[in-house]
């Protein structure tokens, strides 16, 4: 078992709980306890499949070099959730359809994010890839974490902290922000070496794009942009 994968989940959790108890005591009436727990459960869920059930889950698909097995199990989770009453497709934005208003802006925004992913593929060395490599980023990185963390994630946390702020033409809540933060965790924050281990870098670069995401689902009410972006951004660093 991959004990330290679950005491850096469980170090993620508190901290989304932590923060949770310091805006219910700053705001009355700002935090959703029910859909708090939710959100948190969802976040272990999430990581309990990525990680084969911390390594206890039989390997039903080959290995190779990529996680396909973990990402395909935690998408299926994802795409249950969103069935459900609870959630919804069109509520968790896992849909094709596109809300119609401000295109001009939408395509604007499309086009820096992925004109940020090519400046950085032009600025950092790159190894050839390998096709598995190649096949990988282009499918199930993009699919799964948009789903989830601008999907179902977004959904719960919205709903666990109620209240809105309109900035750039959308209303943000703490839970649109907080979601960024635990994307930005799941990439940079874990348990090695015997302690936490933190990478700024690496939390900028996650947290910081998927703010752009975010903005795009709230605008469009749908993950579809998101997912090809976020599938452009991790392929176009192994191309270029």
């Amino acid at each position: 078992m991959q004990v330290h994968g679950l005491i850096g989940i469980a170090g993620v959790i508190g901290l989304l709980l932590l923060t949770g108890a310091f805006v219910a005591l700053v705001r009355r009436g700002g935090v959703s306890a029910q859909w708090l727990l939710a959100a948190s459960g969802l976040v272990l869920l999430n990581d309990l499949l990525l990680t084969n059930g911390y390594g206890l889950l039989p390997r039903l698909i080959p290995a190779g070099d990529y996680n396909w097995q973990g990402k395909l199990l935690a998408l299926a989770a994802t795409i249950a959730v969103a069935s459900t009453r609870a959630f919804g497709w069109r509520d968790t934005g896992l849909t094709i359809r596109q809300d119609a208003n401000e295109r001009a802006w939408v395509a604007l925004v499309c086009a820096l994010y992925a004109g940020l992913f090519l400046g950085l593929a032009l600025l950092l060395p790159n190894e050839p890839a390998s096709p598995e490599q190649i096949a990988f980023q282009l499918t199930l990185p993009g699919i799964q974490e948009e789903a989830f963390y601008r999907g179902v994630l977004l959904l719960a946390l919205d709903r666990a902290f109620p209240g809105r702020t309109r900035v750039l033409g959308v209303a943000w809540s703490w839970g649109a922000i907080v979601s960024c933060a635990l994307f930005g965790l799941a990439h940079a924050f874990g348990f090695r070496g015997g302690h936490f281990a933190f990478e700024p870098l690496t939390m900028l670069l996650t947290a910081g794009p998927s703010l752009i995401a975010v903005w795009l689902v709230m605008k469009t009410r749908s993950v579809m942009l998101p997912i090809l972006l976020h599938n452009f951004g991790n392929a176009i660093l192994l191309l270029v």
